[in-house]
């Protein structure tokens, strides 16, 4: 399993962990050498995270976004008074759009639309859900890839073979690359997935 959140100055990893490890990390770094550029990444997405570095430690970490930790919100919600109706069960109204044959269909299904939508959304997760886990592992890899690979040697060929499912390939591919950006690209890419 990859980490929450992983720091790279340079070809180098320098940090991985929760956000304010790494942030820490990142900041000390940047008191040595002030001309580090460093990229923080989500572990899991690969998307960047924008830090605001400037000042002390103290004040990086200050300015990270807290969390909310699942017992305080669990704790918020069954210190509220309670209300007549339903129990709060985490629902969330959103709006959809359907075609009238599919709202047709979803009013005749046993218990309404909702929890019609719901079984079927249930079911679409238990089907597809490895699919889903290589997708999104290879979107992780790929994003990472283009942002600190995409001028290496073979990137193209390394990006064809990973969204072929071609693992040995890929691996081929990027053997000569930096070994912290290519340990963490085949983290990324198969994770999840046996050798």
């Amino acid at each position: 399993m990859n980490p929450a959140y992983v720091a790279f100055e340079g070809e180098h990893r320098i940090a991985a962990g929760d956000l304010g490890d790494v942030a820490r990390a990142a900041r000390q770094l940047l008191d040595q050498r002030k001309d580090a550029a460093i990229l923080v990444f989500n572990g899991r997405t690969s998307a960047l995270v924008d830090i605001d570095f400037r000042g002390s430690v103290d004040d990086v970490l200050a300015r990270l976004p807290k969390p909310k930790a699942p017992v305080e919100e669990e704790q918020a919600v069954s210190t509220a008074p309670r209300g007549p109706g339903r129990p709060r069960l985490g629902v969330v109204a959103r709006e959809i759009t359907l075609l009238p044959r599919h709202w047709d269909w979803l009013a005749q299904q046993k218990g309404g639309a909702s929890v019609a939508i719901r079984k079927l959304v249930d079911e679409a997760r238990r089907s597809s859900g490895d699919k889903d886990r290589t997708r999104l592992a290879q979107d992780a890899a790929y994003r990472f890839m283009t942002t600190m690979a995409g001028n290496r040697p073979h990137y193209e060929d390394a990006i064809r073979a990973l969204f072929a499912h071609d693992r040995r390939r890929f691996v081929t591919l990027i053997a000569d690359w930096p070994a912290d950006i290519r340990d963490h690209a085949v983290s990324l890419a198969y994770s999840d997935h046996a050798d």
